[in-house]
């Protein structure tokens, strides 16, 4: 194992935050995996999945069992853990620009886009390793202006040229489920069978740029635009990035995260990467559906929340998934599932104001355009 940090822009004087990466098998030869941990510095489950991971990774190095090279960085973000007030830890919106950490990450395509034309040809091989070559050297011209954009930089910089990148984070109340690329479902499947994923919600523009999509879009972006001005070029899904939402913040204990290090190390099993007997596929629990198709119910009034039904399993149209009680007025407003599909998750507050979201359905119908995820 190597062990790099990687120092982030100093916002003040007398303050430096640094990224440790710890890095596994041999650099340069057969797949490279990214695995990082609480991009999200409130959503803390996947950083002791990344713990129990970076134990099992260095008994399996020790053992020579390591096929490619595996990066994990457990603490993705040392800004957020920092933001601290009255108890509560504010680990999704950097304080200074408001911003989410899960967005706004550099466009790749638009950034090599014209680097690469007219090198790209019918090896796809080598434009593989064209486009990552390109994609690394643009990181390293990047020069970032506050620390917000070197954290960004450094993540990515990591992360763009991997075959797999699996981005780790949890929900408010929920099962665990994915999101990943229209184009990476094939590839994501068996991914979705070790976790047991209830759901998998595919899109190929989420909104905004989060980390998954400035990993993977960047591949199925250029191939259209280069089809678009009538050249031909082999370019493969090189890129498997998937966010990993493992269930809800509260769910931060050992069974559950030896039983996700094990899912994930079973897939890089599957693919190669550790050499070992591969574990037999399980069922897969529920078909992907379209990010597009996931409905969310909101509270039509003000009230306390009591909840009909639990993340993790499929509900009908019209089923009563939550109550939200007046006390004062008495009146019992109900919160229906307006199709059938998977409730995959939940708010964790127990008491609403008007409008507040409630909960998310995943259905096969896509329904909405524009941005689909919350701010």
């Amino acid at each position: 194992m190597h062990t790099h940090h990687h120092p982030l822009l100093s916002p003040s004087l007398g303050s430096q935050r640094t990224v440790a990466s710890f890095h596994f098998g041999p650099a340069g030869h057969g797949e490279k995996t990214y695995i990082q941990a609480s991009l999200h510095a409130d959503e803390l489950p996947g950083m002791l999945v990344a713990w129990h991971l970076k134990r099992q990774l260095q008994e399996l190095e020790a053992a020579g069992r390591l096929r490619g090279e595996i990066v994990l960085v457990p603490v993705a973000n040392p800004i957020g853990l920092n933001q601290n007030q009255s108890l509560n830890l504010l680990g999704r919106f950097e304080l200074q620009s408001g911003q989410n950490f899960n967005r706004h990450y550099p466009a790749l395509d638009h950034a090599i886009d014209m680097d690469v034309r007219g090198q790209l040809g019918s090896d796809a091989a080598a434009n593989t390793a064209l486009i990552r070559q390109h994609m690394r050297q643009y990181l390293t011209r990047l020069q970032p202006e506050t620390e917000l954009q070197s954290l960004r930089r450094i993540l990515l910089a990591l992360a763009a040229d991997a075959d797999v990148v699996l981005d780790l984070h949890c929900d408010f109340r929920a099962a665990l489920h994915l999101y990943t690329g229209t184009p990476l479902w094939t590839q994501c499947e068996p991914l979705a069978r070790y976790l047991g994923a209830c759901a998998t919600l595919l899109a190929t523009e989420s909104g905004d740029q989060p980390f998954d999509e400035a990993c993977s879009q960047p591949w199925w972006q250029l191939r259209e635009q280069l089809a678009a001005d009538g050249q031909s070029a082999n370019i493969e899904m090189s890129c498997l990035a998937v966010t990993v939402e493992l269930r809800g913040q509260f769910e931060v204990n050992h069974t559950l995260a030896r039983q996700d290090a094990e899912g994930i190390l079973n897939f890089l099993r599957l693919r190669g990467v550790i050499d070992e007997v591969v574990p037999p596929l399980p069922e897969l629990r529920y078909p992907a559906t379209p990010l597009a198709g996931s409905e969310d119910l909101t509270a039509p009034q003000a009230g306390l929340v009591v909840y009909h039904a639990e993340p993790g399993r499929e509900v009908a149209c019209g089923e009563l998934i939550a109550e939200v009680i007046d006390p004062i007025g008495e009146q019992v407003g109900e919160v229906r599932a307006n199709r059938a599909g998977m409730l995959y998750a939940t708010s964790h507050r127990t008491y609403a104001t008007a409008g507040m979201g409630i909960a998310k359905v995943a259905s096969h119908e896509a329904f909405k355009s524009g941005k689909l995820l919350t701010a």
